[in-house]
């Protein structure tokens, strides 16, 4: 008997009437990537990398190993505690730095004012392309603080000129002394990052740590404590902070007029392409950047930017894989011929092009100050934190025994990829935030979509 509820009405018979999306990169964005690629080939090949991250040798994790195992032997106990503690394990061996010679270059093209207006010098982009540049950073483990900087420069030119739009010189005319004192130093602050004499960090509190002082004199504030880890914190020259929705900018030499700045200490990092620090503030003064809707725009754009660097570094792994699965023959056939092998790798494909869609969109959001933009960053960070995780686990076990070894290239990433999947919040805490928006957006409107 025909069951009339099981026909189907074919979907070319309706007419449709909107115009196509393109999901794919335009032409200037492919032109962008390709040219990204093109110089860090050049400057940060893995050969590059590697000389970076020294040839792999621990000091001081086993007890009497280590230059700083007997520092205080023939010494006071006071001495001997100052000289354990410059000689800690791991410390010292910690990555410095990042590769200036890289970091010129890509200054010289314009990735520091990818985002700024043509009047200013700039490329006048947006997320999106971050996002292209900062995928191709992952995929090559650039020693570079890219990321830090980008985002440290849209803070302060979101604050002084109430959006992307505006220039970033001196002063404006006409202000109180006050607002002109902060302007002159937000510009000073945006024009050393933009011509690549200083770097940027941003520490953004996920924890809910409320060790921060914030201090209030009228006009002037102090911040005291000590920061969660940042990216590039030993090597920045201006911090932008996100604690308990206000965003703050405070600069190494202090705010102007002699004021107090903030110290940097190196943290020991499994990842060896970049280094971790902390920030320490002790009565450091700093200037108001914004409230919660520049803390989120921060957030969500710090979220996207990680995102971005994990996709690169999750598809370079993958590539990585089945390159080997199909060089190495056991039981006298290529391990790629495998079904478990195929299983595995086609999950891992199906991660990355998960990755893909949701940090293109999460980017697309941010670029485009959609509503849904917090939402759709921290479904990307969920995502591709889990995501990232899984292909990496899946490149290591097809590698076998050699993915293990020092030699092998595939710790790198793996390292690397376990710092972006917890940085600026790992994936429970953006299911948490994700969850939040969600509820509040069913409660002001019934609809959670």
């Amino acid at each position: 008997m025909h069951n009339s509820a099981l026909d189907v009405t074919r979907a070319s018979q309706f007419d449709v009437d909107f115009s196509l999306v393109d999901f794919d990169l335009s032409a200037d964005q492919v032109a962008l990537r390709d040219a990204a690629a093109s110089l860090l080939d050049k400057h940060s090949s893995i050969e590059q990398v590697r000389a970076r991250v020294g040839p792999g040798v621990v000091v001081g994790t086993l007890p009497g190993a280590g230059a700083g195992a007997g520092a205080g032997a023939g010494a006071g106990a006071g001495a001997g505690a100052s000289a354990a503690d410059k000689t800690a394990p791991g410390v010292d061996d910690a990555p410095k730095g990042f590769d200036r010679e890289l970091w010129a270059a890509m200054a010289e093209q314009g990735w520091l004012a990818v985002e700024r207006p043509e009047s200013d010098g700039g490329l006048a982009m947006g997320m999106v392309e971050v996002a292209v540049l900062c995928e191709e950073l992952g995929r090559r483990l650039a020693p570079a603080p890219f990321a830090g900087t980008i985002l440290a420069i849209d803070a302060i030119a979101t604050a002084r000129d109430g959006g992307l739009g505006g220039g970033l010189g001196g002063g404006r005319k006409g202000d109180r002394d006050g607002s002109s004192a902060r302007d002159e130093q937000l510009g000073e602050w945006a024009n050393s990052l933009l011509n690549a004499e200083i770097v940027g960090c941003v520490s953004i509190d996920v924890s809910g740590d409320r060790s921060l002082e914030v201090n209030r004199r009228g006009a002037d504030v102090e911040l005291t404590g000590t920061l969660g880890p940042a990216l590039f914190a030993p090597s920045a020259g201006v911090v932008v902070v996100v604690h308990e929705g206000e965003v703050f900018a405070v600069g190494r030499d202090g705010a102007g007029g002699g004021s107090r700045g903030f110290v940097s200490r190196a943290e020991p990092i499994m990842d060896r392409t970049r280094e971790l620090g902390r920030v320490e503030l002790d009565g450091a003064k700093a200037i108001p950047l914004g409230g919660d809707e520049l803390a989120q725009r921060l957030m969500n754009r710090a979220v996207t930017a990680a995102c971005a660097e994990m996709l690169g570094s999750a598809d370079a792994a993958l590539a990585m894989a089945v390159r080997y699965a199909k060089d190495r023959v056991q039981f006298g056939r290529p391990i790629g011929s495998f079904q478990a092998i195929k299983h595995k790798l086609a999950d891992s494909l199906v991660d990355v092009e998960g990755m893909r869609s949701s940090v293109y969109y999460s980017a697309w959001c941010a670029s485009a100050g959609d509503p849904d933009s917090s939402a759709a960053a921290s479904m990307a960070k969920a995502w591709c934190s889990d995501a990232s995780r899984r292909v990496m686990a899946t490149a290591l076990q097809v590698h076998g025994g050699i993915g293990f070894t020092w030699e092998h290239d595939m710790h790198l990433f793996l390292k690397r990829a376990q710092l972006d999947q917890v940085s600026y919040g790992d994936a429970s805490f953006h299911r948490d935030r994700l969850a939040g928006i969600l509820r509040s957006r069913l409660e002001d409107t019934g609809r959670v979509l």
